[in-house]
C-alpha cells in the first residue's frame, strides 16, 4: 500500500520557522547542507561568519555572500520567512495565488508580491531528462478571442486564434509534464520541439492535426486520435492527461490571474507544470518546497527586466 504524503498546514509552518534566523538556517541546509560555500568561487575554506545572521566573508575571492547570492532571491529586502510562506502558498494552491492575495497574506505591497512570485516562478523552470515511453502531446491557445475585443484594440467580427499564443505540452505517462510557448503550430516547429523533448522510440499520442503526420520518420511510434470523429480513446492511446493539464492551466489563468502578459506566459506555465511534477499531493509539502529552493542557484531576474516593454 502506497504511503500517503505528509501535508503541512500554515500553522505548522509558522511553528517550524518562528523567527527569521530559523528560516535562514533552513535555506542554508537546503542549499549547502549546513556548510557555507562561496557562490562565486565555490570555496568552502577561509569562510568567515559575520555578525549579521546569514552573511559570510570569503577569504579567497574577498567578497561577502549569503545563501541567496546567485539565486532569484539575491539582494531582496523581504525577510526569509515571507519567502517561505510565499513558496508554500504558491505550491499548495492548485490554481496558483494572485499577487493581490499574496500581498494581503504577507503584508507587502502588491508590486512586491508580484515580483516575489515571478522570482519563484523562475525557479520553477526545470528541464528534465528526455521524456520516454508513452508521451501525450497536445497544443492549446492562450489569450482572448478577437471577436471579444473592442474594434479599437484589433477586434474583428470573426473568431479564430488571432493574437492568441500557442502553448505545446508533453505528458509522460506516470512521469513528468513539460509545456512551453511556441511560435506556431506548423510541422517544422512541432517536430523540432518533439525531437528536443522526447526520446526516439517513444510512443507519441496526439490528436489528428496534420502537422504530426510523418513523425514516425524521425524514429517515433505515433498514435493519432480523430477527435472530430468522437475518437478520444483507442486502447492505450489517448491525450486525456495533457488535456487535464490545460484544464487546470486555463482555469488558473482566467480565475486566479485574470490577465497574463504574453511576455511572462512561460513563467506562469512553468509554475503550473512544476506543481504537477514536484508539487502534487503524492509528495510531502516540505519536499515540494525543497525542490523549488534547490532549483534556484544560477537563476536571476531583475525588476526592471520584468517591467520593460517586450
Amino acid at each position: 500500500m502506497k504511503k500517503s504524503a505528509t501535508t503541512l498546514s500554515l500553522f505548522q509552518l509558522t511553528e517550524l520557522f518562528p523567527t527569521i534566523d530559523h528560516a535562514i538556517r533552513y535555506f542554508e541546509q537546503v542549499r549547502w547542507q549546513g556548510t557555507p560555500i562561496c557562490s562565486k568561487c565555490q570555496n568552502i575554506h577561509k569562510i568567515t561568519t559575520q555578525k549579521k545572521t546569514g552573511t559570510y566573508w570569503c577569504g579567497m575571492c574577498r567578497a561577502y555572500f549569503t545563501v541567496f547570492t546567485n539565486t532569484p532571491l539575491e539582494r531582496n529586502k523581504v525577510d526569509a520567512r515571507k519567502w517561505l510562506f510565499a513558496a508554500y502558498l504558491m505550491l499548495t494552491a492548485r490554481k496558483g495565488i494572485s499577487s493581490m492575495q499574496l500581498s494581503k497574506e504577507l503584508s507587502v505591497q502588491q508590486r512586491t508580491a508580484w515580483f516575489m512570485l515571478h522570482r519563484l516562478r523562475l525557479a520553477c523552470e526545470t528541464m528534465p531528462e528526455l521524456l520516454s515511453g508513452v508521451v501525450e502531446i497536445d497544443e492549446t491557445f492562450v489569450g482572448g478571442k478577437a471577436k471579444n475585443k473592442h474594434m479599437k484594440r484589433g477586434g474583428k467580427p470573426s473568431g479564430g486564434q488571432v493574437n492568441q499564443q500557442p502553448v505545446m505540452g508533453f505528458k509522460q505517462r506516470d512521469g513528468k509534464t513539460l509545456a512551453k510557448s511556441i511560435p506556431g503550430t506548423d510541422r517544422l516547429t512541432l517536430w523540432t520541439e518533439i525531437q528536443k523533448t522526447v526520446q526516439q522510440g517513444s510512443v507519441l499520442c496526439t490528436d489528428a492535426l496534420p502537422a504530426y503526420r510523418g513523425i514516425v520518420r524521425k524514429g517515433y511510434q505515433h498514435e493519432a486520435l480523430n477527435h472530430k470523429a468522437n475518437e478520444y480513446v483507442r486502447g492505450m492511446a489517448h491525450t486525456n492527461g495533457i488535456e487535464s493539464v490545460w484544464a487546470v492551466l486555463k482555469r488558473g489563468l482566467a480565475g486566479t490571474f485574470h490577465q497574463v502578459s504574453m511576455k511572462h506566459l512561460d513563467r506562469y506555465v512553468n509554475e503550473f507544470t512544476f506543481r504537477l511534477n514536484e508539487g502534487n499531493c503524492q509528495v510531502d509539502t516540505i519536499d515540494r518546497m525543497e525542490s523549488l529552493f534547490q532549483a534556484m542557484p544560477g537563476k536571476r531576474i531583475m525588476y526592471r527586466d520584468l517591467i520593460a516593454k517586450a
